[in-house]
C-alpha cells in the first residue's frame, strides 16, 4: 500500500486539528527513553500506549545497542542538560519474528553494525530477541551513569503483548 504525500498532509490535518502536540516542551522528558526497531509492525510509543511527549523513542534496526545509538543518547542528553541524562529509565524493547535475524548471512554487514570484528557476531545473540534483550540491557548498564534505570522488554508480533525479560533494578 502506497500512501501519498496528499494523505500524508490530510492525516495531519487531522492530527494538527487535535492540539496534542501543544505545550509540549523540548527537548522531552528525560523521565522515559526507549530504543526499538525500526520494524513497521512495531511501533514503540503504539506497543507501550505513549502519548506524545511522554518518551524519547530511537529506532534502529534490530532495536540493539551500538556504539552509534549510545552516541545519540549522548547528544540528546545535551540537549536539555548539558550533559548526558543520569535519570530516567531507558527501556530497550526488542521483539518476536525481527528482521535483524535474516541477516546472518551478512555478516560483514551486520558487524559493521555493531563496530565489532565479525568473529564476534555470536555475542550478540542476533537469532534470540530474548538473549539479545539481555545483551543489549548489560551494555547498557555498563555504558550509562549510574542510577539509570535500564529494562529489557521484547514484544511477540503474534500475540501483541509484551514481556519485562531484564526488569530494571529498583522497580
Amino acid at each position: 500500500m502506497v500512501i501519498s504525500s496528499d494523505d500524508l498532509v490530510r492525516r495531519n490535518g487531522v492530527f494538527a486539528a487535535t492540539g496534542a502536540f501543544a505545550g509540549l516542551a523540548f527537548p522531552t522528558s528525560d523521565t522515559l527513553q526507549v530504543l526499538g526497531c525500526v520494524d513497521s509492525r512495531v511501533d514503540p510509543g503504539v506497543v507501550l500506549g505513549l502519548e506524545l511527549g511522554q518518551a524519547v523513542v530511537m529506532r534502529n534496526i534490530g532495536g540493539r545497542i551500538t556504539p552509534a545509538a549510545l552516541r545519540s543518547w549522548a547528544l540528546l542528553g545535551r540537549l536539555s542538560q548539558g550533559q548526558p541524562p543520569k535519570r530516567g529509565h531507558l527501556v530497550i524493547l526488542h521483539h518476536t519474528d525481527c528482521g535483524i535475524t535474516r541477516l546472518a548471512g551478512y555478516p560483514g554487514q551486520l558487524a559493521a553494525f555493531f563496530e565489532i570484528p565479525p568473529d564476534q557476531l555470536d555475542s550478540k545473540a542476533v537469532a534470540d530477541p530474548y538473549a539479545a534483550v539481555r545483551v543489549d540491557t548489560a551494555i547498557a548498564r555498563h555504558m550509562l551513569p549510574p542510577g539509570r534505570l535500564v529494562s529489557g522488554l521484547v514484544y511477540d508480533v503474534s500475540t501483541g503483548l509484551i514481556e519485562i525479560v531484564d526488569p530494571a533494578t529498583g522497580e
